[in-house]
Parts: structure tokens; C-alpha cells; sequence
């Protein structure tokens, strides 16, 4: 039984080395190179069962190798491996006919199931589309290189042939319209238009009518025919922002629009073929509000047909420099003074919580670029302007994300005492003084809570007695027995 063959292309010779032994372990034949040229030469001679190559090489892009590759020979499958890990590479790579992409460093793990499946699976002839092409990473509309960000940049890329039905999930601030964008600039519909509307932002008496439009004189007011949401994105993309907050009513018609593919204009009596691709988002927990009986389940399912999870700023730090890059270059770009971030600063950014996510971390560095003289931010900077910066409310907590909100304000406490020991020049207390601010009010609570009885707020706190009472004169703690 001859043994499948995989061909590997890849300048760096360490991942040359790495592949070559881990491939031969699993039981493949392994040929590696790293020119294309010579991969291209292998492949012509009906070498191989299965390609591996990098984007960048000495002597060709390994994208464009594929569809030459998918001309002569479309049953050999390509895996595409890439340190440029951006959505657009993810995306030329599958719309040039990839199997697979891969982001770098990748685990080997996930390398050897891609080829196994790759042996396994028929290829399918992929469709060609002119995407757009940013030239530097700038121009990107998503930005990120971590795990769960490239996850999302192949979910993409995989939709670009598709007119599926997308429900986005995520935080406030995390980018969810970033995303329902690159699903229209990357997908077929692209030349048709982007049309968003968020839910929350509508009076409910009047949703109905920015979605389906209305005739003339269909209620008090209505002197005009007005073209609706969907008549507007006719041929492109629907983006249903804040899904969540559509009312009952609403919620019925647009059902019936998902599942006649036609609407009728309120007071109106012709229906109006419904040409659009809809993408919807939601920060909310839909399931929840179909147990509460505030979201039609039949609904759901019809717009949960591709689930895209956006996961917050805190989940993905290692994304918190290179966005704050970004958007210090976008700021030098509208004529601010260039400026840099110190490696202290970055890493005080890439810690904090961010619980207004991408938005949140956007505007302060914008606010920095604009207001701070010296053109370094430096770790100092970046502690005050933390410490002074508390949204006006915390975010709800969703269900398991109480102790996430609670590290939040803690954090930002911290950052408070760190700026204020700074200008004041002490050392060696912040431990204590950090513990007392979080000890004085969980004494003083728990004491109003057993109405000022020590032995039942002793157990509560899980403390001996003694210890206790030592706290309280140590905190000043005013303690007066309340009956009744």
C-alpha cells in the first residue's frame, strides 16, 4: 500500500523540520522545499497527495499558487499556512480555492486532523470572487491575532459564497457591525449596499415601518410613500443591530418575510420580493428571552442559522496592542501628532478589563493621542487616565460573568492607588492599604446585614470572633446592636 504523500512549502527551515517529523510519525511521505517554484514543479509531475504552504515565500506568494494548482490539478487539496494572520488573508486564501488556512504558530494537533480530513474529503470547486484588497493592515475592517479572532476570520471566509443567514453575538463595543460588515465587503452581495438598523434605537411604533416602509396615507402623518430597510438594501446586506429589542408585532412580520422571501409596505397590497442577505446581532441572551416569552423560538432558528460568538476585549489580550496600533495610526492619519505606546504601558492596557471592549479602548487611546504633549504614552499616563476613567454604569452582568464585573471594579481601584502612591512617592503599602479598602466595606456590610450581631457576622464572613473584633478597631467600624 503506497503511503500518501504531502508536499510542504515553507522558507522557515525550523517549520520545515517540525512538519517533516511530525508528518512522517502519523505514517505520510513527506517532500519539503522552500521555494515554490519547486513545489510547482512537484505538483506538474502529479507529485503528491495533499499540499502545505506558506503565503510568503523567497520566490513567489504561495496564494497564488492555488488557482493555478486548482487548474491542473483541482482534486489535490492546498492547506494554507500564514503569519499574516488577517481576515484578508484568511479570506484570499478560501476564495482562491484553499482547503484549509492556518494562522501562525498553529498546533500540530489541528495540522494533522486538517490533513486527515483533507485525504478524506472530496473537493469542491470553489467560486471566484473579486474581493477587496487593503494593502496594509490598517485598511483592515477586523483586527486581531488571537485564537478566537482567527476562528471568526474563517467563519468568514467560508461564508463569502454564501447568502446564509448570520446571527452575530457579542458585547456592546466588541464590533459586532465590524463583522456584518466584512460579511458584505467579502461576500457576493458586495456590490449591492450595506444597510443597518438598530432596533433599540427605534421607537417601536415605528419599526414596522422602517423595516417595510409605508404608502401614502397609511396612518396619521404618512403624507409620502417611504421606501423601507428592505427595499433600501435590495441586492445587498440587511443588518439587523440589536435583534433583541424588536417588538412582538415585528417580530411576526419579519418571520414571515424569512420564510416567503416577500413583504407587504404597512398599508400597502402588493408584496415586495425581499432580495437581501440578512445578517443579524444582538447582545442580549435569546434563549433567555424565549423562556421569558419575549422572542418568537420559530424566529430564533430562522436567524440563528450561522451563530458567530464575538468575544469580549478581556478574553482576547493579546489583540489590546495591536488594536491600540491601529488606532494610534488612524489618529497620526486625521492629523493628530505621531505617537508610541513604552512596553510598561502596553502591558498596563493589555491587563485592564475593557468592559466597554474595542469601543472603549478606541476612544481613550484617541483621547491620549490628542491630549498627551510628550510623544510617548508612558506607563504613568496610562495608570491616571485609568484610574480616572469609570463608565457611568457598569455593563449587566450576563449569567457567569458576575466575578468578571467584580475583577473590573476592583482592578480599576487598584489603578487609582497605583496613580495616587506614584505622585505621593510611598512605597511598601499598597498591599495594606489595597486589602483595608476591600476589608473595611465587606465588614461594615456584613455587620448592617445581622444588625450589628458580631457572633452571626462572624460566621457569615467565615472568621473567628476575635479576629473580627480586631478588624473592626482596626478599621474604626461603628458597631451598634439593631433589634428587630
Amino acid at each position: 500500500m503506497t503511503l500518501p504523500t504531502v508536499l510542504v512549502a515553507d522558507d522557515d527551515r525550523s517549520i520545515r523540520t517540525v512538519l517533516t517529523q511530525a508528518l512522517g510519525r502519523a505514517g505520510y511521505q513527506v517532500r519539503a522545499t522552500s521555494s515554490a517554484s519547486t513545489l510547482w514543479r512537484w505538483v506538474e509531475d502529479g507529485e503528491g497527495d495533499v499540499v502545505i504552504t506558506d503565503v510568503i515565500m523567497p520566490d513567489e506568494n504561495g496564494l497564488d499558487l492555488i488557482p493555478r494548482i486548482r487548474r491542473i490539478r483541482p482534486e489535490l487539496p492546498v492547506i494554507v499556512m500564514s503569519a499574516q494572520s488577517t481576515l484578508t488573508t484568511a479570506v484570499q486564501a478560501t476564495q482562491r480555492g484553499a482547503f484549509e488556512y492556518l494562522p501562525k504558530p498553529f498546533d500540530l494537533t489541528d495540522l494533522m486532523a486538517v490533513v486527515d480530513r483533507a485525504l478524506k474529503q472530496p473537493i469542491a470547486l470553489a467560486a471566484q470572487i473579486d474581493a477587496p484588497k487593503p494593502g496594509t493592515d490598517e485598511a483592515l475592517p477586523l483586527i486581531g491575532r488571537s485564537p478566537a479572532m482567527q476562528e471568526i476570520y474563517r467563519v468568514i471566509a467560508r461564508l463569502t459564497t454564501t447568502d446564509l443567514t448570520v446571527m452575530i453575538n457579542g458585547e456592546s463595543g466588541a464590533g459586532k457591525e465590524l463583522v456584518a460588515r466584512a460579511l458584505h465587503d467579502y461576500g457576493r452581495r458586495r456590490q449591492g449596499p450595506f444597510v443597518a438598523i438598530n432596533m433599540a434605537a427605534i421607537p417601536r411604533e415605528l419599526i414596522e415601518s422602517e423595516l417595510f416602509g409605508h404608502e401614502r396615507g397609511a396612518f396619521t402623518g404618512a403624507t409620502n410613500r417611504h421606501v423601507g430597510r428592505f427595499e433600501q438594501a435590495a441586492g445587498g446586506t440587511l443588518f439587523l443591530d440589536e435583534i433583541g429589542d424588536m417588538p412582538p408585532e415585528a417580530q411576526t412580520r419579519l418571520l414571515r418575510v424569512l420564510q416567503e422571501g416577500e413583504f407587504i409596505s404597512v398599508g400597502g397590497r402588493q408584496p415586495i420580493r425581499a432580495n437581501v442577505r440578512i445578517v443579524a446581532a444582538t447582545h442580549r441572551d435569546l434563549r433567555a428571552l424565549i423562556r421569558s416569552g419575549q422572542f418568537r423560538e420559530d424566529l430564533f432558528y430562522r436567524l440563528n442559522v450561522v451563530p458567530i460568538r464575538l468575544p469580549p476585549l478581556r478574553e482576547r489580550p493579546d489583540d489590546i496592542p495591536v488594536l491600540a496600533q491601529h488606532f494610534l495610526a488612524k489618529a497620526q492619519a486625521e492629523g493628530l501628532p505621531a505617537k508610541s505606546i513604552d512596553s510598561a504601558a502596553m502591558a498596563l492596557l493589555s491587563a485592564y478589563r475593557w468592559p466597554g471592549n474595542v469601543r472603549e479602548l478606541e476612544n481613550v487611546i484617541r483621547r491620549l493621542a490628542a491630549l498627551v504633549p510628550q510623544p510617548i504614552i508612558t506607563e504613568e499616563v496610562i495608570a491616571q487616565e485609568l484610574a480616572n476613567h469609570a463608565p457611568v454604569e457598569e455593563p449587566m452582568a450576563t449569567p457567569g460573568e458576575e466575578s468578571d464585573n467584580m475583577t473590573t471594579v476592583v482592578e480599576r481601584h487598584i489603578a487609582r492607588l497605583l496613580a495616587a502612591l506614584r505622585e505621593s512617592g510611598e512605597e511598601g503599602v499598597l498591599y495594606e492599604r489595597a486589602l483595608a479598602d476591600l476589608e473595611r466595606p465587606l465588614i461594615r456590610m456584613t455587620l448592617a446585614e445581622t444588625r450589628g450581631n458580631q457572633i452571626r457576622a462572624a460566621a457569615l464572613l467565615g472568621l473567628n470572633r476575635n479576629t473580627l473584633r480586631k478588624k473592626i478597631r482596626e478599621h474604626g467600624i461603628g458597631v451598634q446592636r439593631r433589634v428587630g
